[in-house]
């Protein structure tokens, strides 16, 4: 029988008797971290472990490490990076892309050595003036073709480092002027307009195993519904972005989402989405949203092997001589 078409959070530090009893019934796709499942390595490598013991197979375990004010693991075990946008100023534009690079090759090495496979990144959406200050600096930069650059870059370095990206947020969320835990954004850009800016890199990326979806509503794809619960969007998605990997929503809990998780999740799937991604942990919901996901499609479930197919050992690396060089990119360009 195919997974759950779930990607499921835990409660806390630790995974209790009754919570690996829920995770091996539900059988989810997947799993994902927080800060509040972190304390130290010791501890994360144990959860991952725990987690996937649970499901009794290899099952992808991913967190938000995109460095700066997204990253769940940070000091004093891990390291402490800048906002992605304040990295790419930082080094010059010959330097940009191998800079990305190394941060993401050592965010990976990270990750791998706590049992985190897949991480949510790279942010793809195009920061503009008026993007809302939640995403802005998480962006690349202001324009497509420094953003399709610095993610092909983040992604090529969490794969050579045996996590998969998983890009966000298609199919673009740097128009939006609110907030998507809190509200619904609306894009009423025209389709050349988006044509020529904030669908590019995603284009650029289709290739990628992995993505998520935003919350956001685009007139012109749907006025109605957000793309994530979108049929016309996700359409859009497959065939106008040409994206072909395994398709998330984006956390089902965020406040731009309406009626129950159960609705939401159910409207994520009919939309075409191949997994629901719900975040929080509390057993009750997350009951809900699996009896809702049903199991993953024939279709999702080859996209889903295909994707896992992409992890890959890490490559062997000098980390010492990789943060030597990435701090002399970044000190390059603060001295001019």
């Amino acid at each position: 029988m195919a997974n759950s078409a779930t990607i499921l959070g835990c409660e806390g530090s630790r995974l209790g008797a009754g919570e690996a009893e829920f995770f091996r019934e539900a059988d989810p796709w997947g799993f994902i971290l927080f800060s509040r499942n972190v304390d130290s390595p010791d501890q994360l490598r144990r959860l991952t472990g725990d987690l996937r013991a649970a499901v009794g197979r290899e099952a992808p375990i991913l967190v938000d490490q995109e460095g700066g004010r997204v990253q769940r693991l940070g000091a004093p075990h891990w390291r402490e990076w800048l906002p992605p946008m304040d990295q790419v100023a930082r080094t010059t534009p010959e330097a940009m892309e191998r800079g990305i690079y190394l941060r993401y090759r050592l965010i990976a090495a990270e990750l791998r050595a706590v049992g985190i496979d897949a991480n949510c990144a790279p942010t793809a959406d195009i920061a503009g003036s008026d993007t809302h200050p939640f995403l802005k600096n998480r962006c690349f930069g202001t324009d497509a073709e420094t953003v399709a650059k610095a993610a092909r870059a983040s992604a090529e370095g969490l794969l050579r480092g045996g996590v998969l990206p998983v890009v966000k947020h298609l199919p673009g969320h740097g128009r939006a002027v609110v907030d998507s835990h809190l509200q619904l954004p609306r894009v009423g850009a025209a389709i050349d307009e988006l044509d020529a800016t904030d669908f590019v890199p995603f284009r650029a990326l289709s290739d990628l195993p992995m993505a998520m979806t935003a919350h956001i509503v685009f007139d012109v794809l749907d006025p109605e519904r957000p793309a994530t619960a979108s049929a016309d969007a996700v359409t859009f998605i497959r065939d106008g972005i040409g994206f072909g990997g395994l398709l998330m929503t984006d956390d089902l809990s965020m406040e731009a989402l309406t009626g129950t998780l159960a609705d939401r999740a159910a409207a994520g799937i009919a939309a075409g989405c191949d997994i629901a991604l719900y975040c929080k942990g509390i057993r009750a919901e997350a009951e809900a949203v699996v009896v809702a996901s049903g199991r993953l499609s024939s279709a999702a479930a080859a996209r889903a092997d295909k994707a896992l197919a992409c992890r890959r050992s890490p490559d062997a690396i000098d980390t010492a001589l990789l943060e030597a060089e990435l701090e002399a990119l970044l000190m390059g360009q603060v001295h001019g």
